[in-house]
């Protein structure tokens, strides 16, 4: 990838915020510019310079994976060396407002007392919202492990009476890596039965019955780019009222699919998901947006909610995810993860979206 000319957009925007200096510490933000992969770092970029300063547990691995970047060990803190490197560059240095705890801006203000210390909000995330070639073919890669793995487990005969909805996380994350995923995405959400009310489940020891909707939430992560996916199937025959529901959430999400392309608004395709389930009276039961972008962190712009009047950009990739919660009852999501184009999208999910029972 070509971290250089990253970098150079990125110092693009530090001048049009008029800024000498710019520090990255979100760790998404430093990969993205640098390669560099590791727990602990902090960029300084401006013109004519990119230091990147880490702890002395990554000295050889960021020199490897940041080519380009000057590699300085800091035997402390981060904050104070990398204030001192900017401070070398000009008074006026930027710092990213939600990558810092309340902690680091004490450190960050003593170190910087005769600096003007500029907040600023998103210019990186700005750059990652159009994801290039390279960067698709990996998201790509992840969502296929992800594919491979439901077709394994859930298609595949891994439900059966009894299991776990922990064990069948776990199944879901073992059949990943042997399709070629480096790590799950995030901490996979198994739900069964009335727990498939609860969007963002923590898998339990609650086992598997006959009659249940099973919701799978999860993804892949390959060289630190992420998939998502949703998928809801029936073990057993599922109910009537089952049935209705999952048929709102199809035509929910198909338009919210449909509604994606470049340059409409984010808060558009969340209208025109939500007005499917609204209009079959299920209004209150969607109860978050209707998806987000996915790169290098599972949940990363545009968030695709109501408030939301940012245009997506040709390359982004983002999910489409509606969903139906009725609590002591369960729950439907589906969620297919697309690549936004000028005249609409590229679907990167490619397991059905039918109604699947399995037993």
């Amino acid at each position: 990838m070509d971290h250089g000319l990253r970098r150079d957009r990125a110092l693009g925007l530090v001048s049009e915020l008029r800024l000498d200096a710019l520090l990255v510490t979100h760790l998404p933000n430093v990969r993205y510019l640098t390669g560099f992969g590791g727990s602990s770092g902090h960029l300084v970029l401006g013109p004519g310079a990119a230091v990147l300063v880490v702890d002395g547990r990554y000295t050889h691995q960021a020199s490897r994976e940041a080519p380009g970047v000057e590699v300085r060990t800091s035997l402390g803190g981060l904050v104070e060396p990398a204030v001192e490197i900017a401070a070398a560059l000009g008074s006026r240095v930027g710092f990213e407002r939600e990558a810092v705890s309340f902690g680091a801006w004490e450190r960050l203000r003593a170190a910087g007392e005769r600096l003007d210390l500029v907040p600023t909000d998103g210019v990186i995330e700005l750059l990652r919202e159009g994801k290039d070639e390279e960067e698709r073919a990996l998201i790509t890669v992840a969502q296929e492990a992800a594919d491979t793995a439901f077709e394994a487990v859930v298609l595949g005969g891994g439900l059966r009476t009894g299991i776990s909805e922990r064990q069948a996380a776990l199944d879901l994350e073992v059949a990943m890596r042997r399709a070629g995923a480096h790590a799950p995405a995030f901490e996979s959400i198994v739900a069964f039965g009335e727990n498939a009310a609860e969007p963002h489940h923590e898998p339990t020891a609650r086992e598997l019955r006959a009659g249940d909707l099973v919701k799978v939430d999860f993804g892949a992560e390959v060289d630190g780019y992420r998939s998502d996916m949703t998928r809801t199937v029936a073990f057993g025959e599922p109910s009537r009222r089952s049935r209705e529901i999952y048929e709102v959430v199809v035509a929910a999400q198909s338009a919210g699919v449909d509604a994606v392309r470049a340059g409409v608004a984010a808060s558009d395709v969340d209208a025109a998901a939500r007005r499917v389930i609204t209009e079959a009276g299920l209004g209150e039961a969607f109860v978050h947006p209707v998806g987000h972008g996915v790169g290098l962190e599972i949940h990363e712009s545009p968030i695709m909610r109501s408030t939301t009047g940012t245009e997506l950009r040709a390359g982004a990739v983002v999910t489409v995810e509606p969903g139906v919660y009725l609590p002591g009852v369960g729950g439907v999501r589906i969620e297919d993860l697309v690549v936004v184009r000028n005249g609409g999208v590229d679907v990167l999910t490619s397991v059905t979206k039918d109604l699947v029972t399995v037993s």
